[in-house]
């Protein structure tokens, strides 16, 4: 990528679409507002953002890119970007022109607010855009009212309301799109199934391989990775799918492994540890204590 735009303010972005600025630190993006001829944005081959901002997308012709992955639909979409991320644009058609909102703010709007905790909470701005959040019709007609509502305040004069009601917005339309992407992991069940069986097929071969003794006990991200997903997603999904985190999978097949080879006398306690990739024998035997109610040594002795 040559040409990245850092959109380091919610200005940047509103300047670059030639849009006016109604608040620093918020601002709403129609795109059938927006002028296309000589739009400096086709200059750009990516944008490199400073600030939250999420955009609907309405339009085909345009792919959004995110670690060498696009998203898999093209209308009705709703991508999530969080600060620090970067988002490659590619494959513009010719006579291309966007459709649908974006929506931008900065993280210092909600300084001083409950939301300044809550919105690390919201882990869909660290799901890759192939993971984007696809709206229903009805989905779709909630989230233009509230974009109708925060844009309605940002016409307003400034006064001592201001920030708490758009602020209020913003949590209830994040708050939506938690119940939203609810509904997809849902709806898609069939493939999220795939995804979890396939988890625990790599999650044996893991254990199964010297993996453990080159690269340490397996990581939540090391398994999204390999499903080519990100690792809040894959989290999430395999959360709602089986009611217990990727973590507590690993955790689980860990200690399942391990007794295994406790029970077998041939080896010491620390090269088990070190087989299932821990790099202190006392971190394995402090996690199994935790797990199983003894030592290794202890759980030894019973066999």
């Amino acid at each position: 990528m040559e040409n990245v735009l850092n959109v380091n303010t919610v200005s940047d972005y509103l300047d670059l679409r030639k849009q006016e600025v109604l608040h620093p630190l918020v601002g709403i993006v129609d795109f059938k507002k927006v002028n296309e001829t000589g739009n400096t944005s086709r200059r750009y081959d990516a944008f490199h953002f400073g600030c939250y901002a999420i955009f609907l997308k309405d339009a085909t012709g345009c792919k959004m890119m995110y670690g060498g992955k696009s998203y898999d639909y093209d209308e009705g979409t709703l991508v999530f970007i969080g600060p620090n991320q970067t988002i490659e644009l590619t494959n513009y058609d010719p006579g291309f022109k966007p459709e649908g909102y974006a929506l931008l703010f900065h993280p210092d709007l909600f300084l001083g607010t409950g939301m300044g905790k809550k919105i690390n909470d919201y882990s869909f701005f660290s799901y890759a855009t192939n993971e984007a959040l696809h709206l229903s019709v009805k989905e779709r007609k909630v989230i233009l009212s509230l974009l109708d509502k925060i844009q309605f305040e940002l016409e307003q004069t400034i006064d001592r309301h201001s920030k708490k009601l758009i602020v209020a917005n913003l949590e209830l339309f994040l708050d939506y799109c938690i119940r939203f992407y609810d509904r997809q992991f849902i709806t898609r069940e069939s493939v999220n199934q795939g995804i979890v069986e396939n988890f625990k097929t790599l999650l044996d071969d893991y254990f199964n391989s010297e993996k453990p003794q080159k690269q340490g006990t397996p990581s939540v991200s090391y398994f999204a990775k390999e499903q080519h997903l990100s690792s809040n997603y894959f989290g999430d999904l395999v959360k709602k799918e089986t009611g217990k985190s990727a973590h507590e999978h690993i955790q689980t097949k860990l200690i399942e492994v391990a007794k295994e080879k406790i029970i077998n006398h041939d080896k010491s306690l620390s090269e088990i540890a070190y087989e299932l990739g821990f790099k202190y024998p006392q971190h394995f035997t402090r996690l199994f204590k935790n797990k199983v109610g003894y030592t290794p040594n202890e759980y030894r002795l019973l066999g």
